[in-house]
C-alpha cells in the first residue's frame, strides 16, 4: 500500500516539474535584456529550498508517525498540493505530540 502511495507522489511530483518547466516558442527566444531563455525555470531559489527541507521534513514526521495510513496520505497529499499553507497548516494543528511515537509493526 504504501509502495503505491510513494509512487503516486513521485509522478505527481515528475507531473509538476513537467508543467513548471518553461517552454521554447518564439516569444521566449529573445528576452530583451540579455538572459537566455533555460533560465526561466521553476526554481525558487533559498526561499524555495528551505520550504522544500521543510516539506521533507513534514513528510518524513508524518510516515514514521503512528497515524492511520488513510490520515498519512491526506497530510502528504495536504503538504504536496499546498507546500507553504499545507506545513503551516501541520505545525499548527496536527496534534503532533500525541502522534509522535512511532510503533513498528511486530
Amino acid at each position: 500500500m504504501m509502495h503505491n502511495v510513494f509512487y503516486l507522489l513521485l509522478q505527481l511530483c515528475l507531473a509538476s516539474w513537467t508543467l513548471a518547466a518553461p517552454v521554447a516558442d518564439g516569444a521566449m527566444l529573445t528576452t530583451g535584456h540579455g538572459t537566455p531563455p533555460w533560465h526561466y525555470g521553476a526554481g525558487g531559489g533559498i526561499a524555495g529550498f528551505i520550504v522544500l527541507i521543510l516539506d521533507l521534513i513534514v513528510f518524513i514526521e508524518v510516515l514514521k508517525s503512528n497515524r492511520p495510513v488513510s490520515n498519512k496520505v491526506l497530510w502528504c497529499l495536504i503538504v504536496f498540493l499546498f507546500p507553504i499553507i499545507g506545513m503551516i497548516i501541520y505545525f499548527l494543528f496536527s496534534n503532533r505530540k500525541a502522534h509522535n511515537t512511532y510503533e513498528p509493526l511486530p
